[in-house]
C-alpha cells in the first residue's frame, strides 16, 4: 500500500515498474456532525461559505498505484491533490490504476445537512457503502468527446460529477427537469437526499475551497475533468466558458467552474462518457434501507442534529408546528426510526439491510447506479430490483394536500427496498397500509421466467397478496416500467372481488382487464428493445370502494386518477427480466 501525501511522492510512484497490491477495503464509519449554532447558514452566491471540519472517526485512507508507468498527462497528480485533505480527515480513501482513479466514502459530509430544505420528500441522510468494486471511478486521462453532451435535457438521474470530499453530485436539474436549488429542494450547503436516502449536491459546492484551498478543484465530473469554483486557479477572473461552464487554461487543459446560476457546474460533458438508462454509466450504487415515502407539503426543515454518535434527528415544521423524525443505526446495519408528527403522534418501524448491489458492467470497477427504487410498495418478495437504486434516482411525484400534517408512516419494516411510483400523484393515499405481494413464478434471484415475456408464452405471472385490511371492497392491479423517459404500462386489472388474495398463471375472467399502452385489454408481456437487464413492477392496491371507470376499460392513468381517495393499502412486487438470458 502506498500512502500519497505530496505530488513528488506520486510521481516517483508512478516511475515504479511494478504493480502494488491492493489493500483490504475498510468499512465507512457514521460521520457525527456538528450541531449548534451552524443549523442555519447563509445560501449566498448559490452555496453557503463552509466551516471547520471535525474529523471523522478513523478510517485507513488508499492510494492505490497499479500503472507502470508514469501517465502522459498530470490528471492523476493533481486529481490526487485534490482529494488529499479528505484523505488526512480519513473521511475518503483512494486508490488509482493505470486508467481510473477511485473514491472511496459513505456519502455523508463533515457539514451540517437537510436545514433549510423547503420542498421535502421525508427522505433523511444514511451512509451509503461507496467502496471496493461500489466506489466512485474517475478517468486518469479524460478523452474529449466527438460530440460532447449536455446535461440540459439528459442524464437526469445519478450523478455527474464527484465532490472532492466524496459525495457525489447530480445534476442540478431534478428527474422532472426542475432547477432542484430554484424550487427549494437544497438545504444551505446545495444538497438532499434521493429515494435511498442517499445525501448528495445538486449545484457545486463552492465551500470546500475553505478546506482544499483556493486554486484548487471543488469537483472532478464523471468525465475526468476538474472542477473549480467562482475564479481560476491563480484567483483571476473567469473569461469565455463555452455551454458547459468550461474552458481551456493557456496550457491548453480543459476545466469546468462552478457559476452562481444555471447550471451551477458543468453543464456537460466536454469528455468522453457512456450513457444508459439516462445516467453516467458506470457508476456506484446505493443501499436502501426502507422504502421511499411522500413529499410532505408545507414541511421546511429547521434542523438536524445527532443526539449521540449513532443517532440523529430531524426537526420540521409545518404550519408553524414541529415534527421530528428520530432513527439510529445499529451495529448490525439496523435502522430504528421513531417518526413524531406536529399533533405529537408517534410512529415507530424498524428496518434491516437488503445487502450490496450487483458489480460493475463491463469489468471491474464501480457499479452504475442500479434502476429505479420505490416510493411505496412494502414487504415485496422477489429479493432485489436489479439492484439498488440510483443514488440520484430522487423524483418525488408532486406534493398532494393531506388532510393533516403527518408524515405517512413507512410502509414497510422488512424486505427489500420498494419500487418506484408510477407516474406523479400515483399514490391514491399518502397514509395507505401496506400489502405484501408475491409470485410463486419469480424465485430468490428475483428474475421473471421466460415463459412470461414475449420470448417464451407470453402468459401473465401467478400473483399472490396480503388480504387488505378492513373495508376493503375491490382490488386492482397495474404492471409497469419505469423508462428513461416514460412509464410503460403492460397490464392493468380492476374490480377484482374482495374475496381474491390471488391470480392464477394466465388469468382471465377475474375481474375487468384495463388497456395496456398497445391499447389493448390484455396483458403485455415483456418485451424489451434494449440491451441489458430491465426492471418491472407489479402493484396491488386494496380499495374501499369500486372505481368509477369507463365500462370498456380503462388505462394505467385513468385508474390512478380514480383511486385517489379510495386506496385503503398497496403493495409492489418488483423483479427482473434480460432478454436472452434465459434462452
Amino acid at each position: 500500500m502506498i500512502h500519497v501525501r505530496d505530488r513528488s511522492i506520486l510521481a516517483f510512484a508512478c516511475l515504479l515498474l511494478m504493480t502494488v497490491a491492493p489493500g483490504i477495503a475498510t468499512a465507512h464509519p457514521w460521520h457525527r456532525h456538528r450541531d449548534g449554532d451552524q443549523s442555519r447558514h447563509e445560501h449566498a452566491d448559490a452555496v453557503a461559505g463552509g466551516h471547520a471540519s471535525q474529523p471523522s472517526p478513523p478510517m485507513e485512507p488508499r492510494f492505490l498505484l497499479t500503472a507502470a508507468a508514469k501517465p502522459k498527462r498530470p490528471e492523476g497528480v493533481d486529481i490526487a491533490k485534490a482529494f488529499e485533505p479528505f484523505v488526512d480527515l480519513k473521511a475518503i480513501s483512494c486508490r488509482s490504476d493505470d486508467r481510473y482513479f477511485f473514491v472511496e466514502s459513505n456519502g455523508i459530509p463533515d457539514h451540517p445537512l437537510m436545514v433549510g430544505i423547503r420542498a421535502w420528500q421525508q427522505q433523511v441522510p444514511l451512509p451509503q457503502k461507496y467502496v471496493g468494486e461500489n466506489a466512485w471511478r474517475i478517468p486518469l486521462q479524460p478523452v474529449p468527446a466527438a460530440n460532447p453532451v449536455s446535461t440540459k435535457n439528459g442524464f437526469l438521474r445519478g450523478a455527474i460529477a464527484l465532490a472532492v470530499n466524496g459525495v457525489p453530485i447530480f445534476n442540478p436539474l431534478n428527474n422532472r427537469g426542475e432547477d432542484a436549488f430554484l424550487i427549494g429542494e437544497l438545504d444551505d450547503y446545495g444538497g438532499h437526499c434521493g429515494r435511498a436516502d442517499d445525501y448528495h449536491y445538486h449545484i457545486a459546492p463552492v465551500h470546500l475551497e475553505k478546506q482544499v484551498g483556493m486554486g484548487m478543484p471543488i469537483a472532478y465530473a464523471l468525465d475526468g475533468y476538474p472542477i473549480y469554483g467562482y475564479t481560476e486557479p491563480d484567483g483571476s477572473a473567469v473569461k469565455g466558458l463555452d455551454r458547459f461552464n468550461g474552458h481551456e487554461d493557456a496550457d491548453g487543459s480543459y476545466h469546468y467552474h462552478a457559476t452562481k446560476t444555471y447550471p451551477y457546474l458543468n453543464g456537460g460533458f466536454h469528455g468522453e462518457v457512456t450513457e444508459r438508462d439516462g445516467q453516467v454509466d458506470p457508476q456506484p450504487r446505493a443501499e436502501p434501507v426502507r422504502p421511499a415515502l411522500q413529499p410532505l407539503r408545507g414541511a421546511t426543515i429547521v434542523g438536524f442534529t445527532s443526539p449521540t454518535p449513532t443517532s440523529r434527528r430531524l426537526t420540521y415544521e409545518v404550519g408553524g408546528r414541529q415534527g421530528f423524525v428520530d432513527y439510529k443505526l445499529g451495529g448490525d446495519g439496523t435502522l430504528a426510526f421513531e417518526y413524531t408528527d406536529p399533533s405529537g403522534k408517534k410512529t415507530s418501524e424498524t428496518y434491516t439491510p437488503r445487502g450490496r448491489g450487483q458489480g460493475g458492467r463491463g469489468g471491474p470497477g464501480p457499479r452504475g447506479e442500479g434502476r429505479p427504487r420505490g416510493e411505496g410498495g412494502p414487504r415485496n418478495s422477489a429479493r432485489r430490483n436489479d439492484g439498488p437504486p440510483r443514488p440520484g434516482d430522487d423524483r418525488p411525484p408532486p406534493p398532494r394536500d393531506r388532510p393533516d400534517d403527518r408524515p405517512p408512516p413507512p410502509s414497510s419494516s422488512a424486505g427489500r427496498q420498494a419500487a418506484p411510483r408510477e407516474r406523479a400523484g400515483a399514490t391514491a393515499s399518502s397514509g395507505a397500509e401496506s400489502l405484501t405481494v408475491t409470485s410463486s413464478a419469480i424465485g430468490p434471484d428475483g428474475n421473471l421466467p421466460v415463459e412470461f415475456t414475449c420470448d417464451g408464452a407470453g402468459v401473465s405471472p401467478p400473483l399472490e397478496w396480503q388480504a387488505g385490511p378492513p373495508g376493503t371492497k375491490s382490488y386492482a392491479i397495474t404492471l409497469w416500467h419505469e423508462a428513461p423517459d416514460q412509464v410503460k404500462s403492460y397490464w392493468v386489472v380492476y374490480g377484482i372481488p374482495s374475496r381474491s388474495t390471488q391470480l392464477a398463471k394466465n388469468s382471465t375472467g377475474v375481474g375487468t382487464t384495463g388497456l395496456n399502452d398497445k391499447n389493448r385489454t390484455e396483458y403485455d408481456p415483456m418485451c424489451s428493445k434494449g440491451p441489458g437487464v430491465k426492471t418491472y413492477h407489479i402493484t396491488v392496491y386494496a380499495l374501499s370502494a369500486e372505481p368509477k371507470l369507463p365500462t370498456r376499460g380503462a388505462t394505467r392513468d385513468a385508474l390512478l386518477d380514480a383511486i385517489g381517495d379510495i386506496t385503503l393499502a398497496e403493495g409492489t412486487l418488483t423483479y427482473t427480466y434480460e432478454r436472452g438470458a434465459g434462452r
